[in-house]
């Protein structure tokens, strides 16, 4: 990781009077005492950050409060970065969407060079840019602009399976990410998600899979949804499950649709139910979890 991502948040830590040292700096990037130490020398003495250490406070802060540090020379590589955060950014449709949006089209411009207020940034919320979901992203990008297909291997709790098929879009949902795409012999699109995209390489033109239709309607179906049958401790009175569509087969029992694992694994760990019936690769996925979790426990009262 560049010294540059660490000195810009030590940098917001200063501006929000958090006094950071640095033993915080080492600890947040998992680097070295004596490697934080020169990132610090590095702002005090290249970049002229206007440094005072606090003695009270066994941190730093600006003698001068209006210092910003300089312009940064960006590379390719971490525009590509800036270009999938603004794609998550701009799906963002939860709390303060608006100015979360906002900052995605800021972050557009920061990628096309444009510059743009960095103290804008202590503001959003976070996502990881996991560098083999930026170059999946980057290929697949590549392979809708100019009307192309891609062979793929692609993997979830299904199985591994390969794809030869025409992606046309990006949506996020369910804190995931995902490409719209059509597959020879399917009048209708189906999504997969990029993390579950193993391998993936740029095939012929588009238009010798399926209909590839670039103009399709927004709405477009996910791929069928994972269905868990679980026995809950009371009756639902509608037909969803804290957000979860659910429908009764049985007393106390209820096959619950989710499309994103995780999620649905977080909300079994908060939500009251009694058992869970199916299927089976969920049970020890979740029976996993609550291990590490207990391992951990274990590991912090030790």
């Amino acid at each position: 990781m560049s010294n540059m991502h660490r000195i810009g948040w030590f940098d917001q830590q200063i501006r929000a009077a958090k006094y950071p040292n640095a033993g915080h700096l080492a600890r947040e990037f998992e680097i070295s005492r004596r490697q934080a130490a020169r990132d610090i020398e590095y702002m005090e003495m290249s970049l002229r950050a206007p440094l005072n250490y606090v003695a009270k406070n066994r941190g730093y802060c600006y003698l001068d409060e209006t210092f910003i540090l300089p312009y940064i020379y960006m590379t390719d590589e971490e525009k590509k970065v800036l270009k999938y955060l603004a794609h998550r950014y701009r799906q963002y449709s939860y709390d303060n969407a608006e100015p979360v949006r906002r900052i995605a089209r800021l972050l557009d411009r920061f990628a096309e060079g444009d510059g743009g207020d960095n103290r804008e940034l202590a503001r959003l919320p976070m996502f990881d840019a996991d560098p083999r979901i930026v170059q999946t992203m980057q290929l697949l990008s590549h392979a809708i602009s100019d009307g192309l297909t891609v062979h793929l291997r692609y993997k979830d709790p299904e199985g591994e399976r390969q794809f030869h098929v025409a992606p046309f879009r990006f949506v996020s949902r369910y804190h995931a990410d995902y490409v719209l795409v059509y597959e020879a012999g399917y009048d209708r699109p189906f999504s997969l998600r990029l993390d579950g995209i193993d391998q993936l390489s740029i095939g012929e033109a588009a238009g010798t899979v399926g209909e590839f239709k670039p103009d399709a309607e927004d709405h477009l179906p996910l791929r069928q949804p994972f269905v868990a049958k679980v026995k809950l401790l009371d009756r639902l009175e509608g037909t969803s499950w804290r957000g979860y569509p659910a429908r009764s087969v049985g007393r106390m029992v209820y096959e619950v649709d989710f499309h994103d694992t995780d999620s649905f694994l977080q909300h079994l760990l908060v939500a009251g139910w009694e058992e869970l019936l199916a299927p089976r690769w969920l049970r020890e996925k979740l029976r996993s979890k609550c291990t590490e979790i207990l391992d951990r426990t274990k590991e912090s009262t030790s």
